[in-house]
């Protein structure tokens, strides 16, 4: 992919009078200028470890300049591994490089004097401020949302916290400390995930994380527009556990249906059958065959027609799913996960279980551009990183490049600042709204 980025201001009248930054990619073997759809916005990015960064990472992807205050020292997991061979020599691990790629970087302490005045001096010109601290942190340093609201009064502040921040619904929990793992407990996500006979299960990819950082990237973009149709600004909070009670949505309505908290069904599904993972003769294998048309098509593929007329019906199987159950085990049992596929290709809702080598072999992942290469600064090779799974037909989201090192981007920003002051422009050499 080629990328080529240049300032354009726009003429009058338009309809934003702000600069775009355009970038020409190369896609789909044919080269295009296109504006990335957030590359008017400005981030400033608090956040550290997995939920925040992940949300300031979408918005990146989708053009947003996102610069990513550090603290001294900079984000805990920097020094996370894994690593491609030498800890001492590469600047930062996997987990940094997933979440933080094309992001610019500053290192600042926030309780020195000079440093806050940087900070300021960055909100003045930011559309949005993201935070993952407990509730009550920015404000120990003078720089909560009120104060930032006086020195960018159409700012959106947002934050993401484990119970959320009292401006939105105060409660017992706010201060308290909070990850992935207590969220996905407190949410009910362990009570329904996880064998019948087995403990409480987390869920493999950190969803307390992740699943509130998209709703917060969600939440970001609707303040945003509500701010360029009105010039108001808002706070936007999100909360791991609220997230988790959504996430959970089907054990709440069941529980208030019914009155009777779900509980942990392996890979079953509560309602629908088949619905399930099968054991296959070298590996595993998932049937989704709940619907009549399905399960009479699955059955021919068994050769099984007498199960198709013996159970027509939604009702029929789900009162006899233990020993339809087995019969369909016994079948897969005796074929590869390929060969149970191909035999319901078309007709039945069908894949291998696979993982992450097999989906580094998957042309499907290869052609969407799920797997991107980017530098492993102190490697003497690129590694591979999840790709963006927001397509746009106009404004694609892309990688644009790897993470930040530490403070790597301090002359940047400061001689950006300095234009700003001398000529009073944005920091790109074009006037601004004043």
């Amino acid at each position: 992919m080629i990328v080529l980025v240049t300032a354009l201001t726009l003429p009058e009248p338009a309809v934003l009078e702000s600069i775009m930054i355009v970038h020409r990619i190369y896609a789909r073997g044919v080269g295009r200028w296109r504006m990335s759809a957030l590359s008017d916005l400005r981030v400033v990015d608090l956040t550290q470890v997995l939920a925040g960064p992940y949300c300031t990472m979408l918005l990146a992807d989708m053009g947003a300049d996102v610069v990513k205050v550090e603290r001294p020292g900079g984000d805990l997991i920097r020094s996370n591994p894994p690593f491609v061979a030498d800890a001492e020599r590469e600047a930062y691990g996997g987990y940094f490089q997933s979440v933080n790629r094309g992001k610019r970087s500053l290192e600042l302490d926030l309780g020195a004097e000079r440093d806050r005045a940087d900070f300021l001096s960055l909100v003045e010109t930011a559309d949005v401020v993201v935070e993952n601290y407990r509730a009550g942190t920015m404000e120990s340093f003078d720089l909560g949302y009120e104060t930032l609201r006086e020195h960018n009064p159409d700012l959106v502040y947002s934050s993401i916290r484990g119970f959320g921040d009292p401006r939105t619904g105060e409660t017992d929990r706010q201060g308290q400390p909070s990850f992935d793992l207590v969220a996905q407990a407190l949410g009910g996500v362990m009570a329904i995930t996880g064998q019948p006979d087995g403990p409480p299960t987390k869920v493999g990819p950190g969803i307390g994380d992740l699943f509130t950082a998209v709703l917060n990237a969600v939440g970001i973009l609707a303040a945003v527009h509500h701010r360029d149709r009105t010039g108001e600004g808002q706070y936007v909070d999100t909360a791991m556990y609220d997230a988790m009670v959504s996430l959970t949505e089907r054990a709440v309505y069941q529980y208030a249906y019914t009155g009777e908290a779900a509980g942990r069904r392996g890979n079953a599904h509560p309602t629908l059958f088949p619905y399930n993972a099968f054991e296959a003769a070298d590996g595993h294998v998932v049937v989704a065959a709940f619907s009549d048309g399905h399960w009479r098509d699955l059955c021919a593929a068994m050769d099984r027609p007498d199960l198709a007329a013996e159970y027509p019906a939604p009702a029929d199987r789900l009162a006899e799913r233990e020993s339809l159950r087995a019969e369909i085990a016994d079948w897969t049992r005796e074929r590869t996960a390929d060969d149970v596929v191909e035999a319901l290709a078309g007709g039945v809702p069908a894949a291998r279980v696979q993982d992450a080598a097999d989906i580094f072999d998957d042309p499907h992942v290869r052609a969407r551009e799920m797997l991107v290469d980017v530098d492993q600064p102190g490697a003497d090779c690129d590694v591979t990183i999840a790709g963006s799974p927001i397509k746009m037909t106009e404004t694609p989201p892309e990688v644009t490049g790897r993470a930040p090192l530490l403070d790597e981007h301090r002359a940047e920003l400061r001689d950006a600042a300095s234009r700003e002051g001398a000529d009073g422009t944005d920091g790109t050499g074009a006037e601004g709204d004043d």
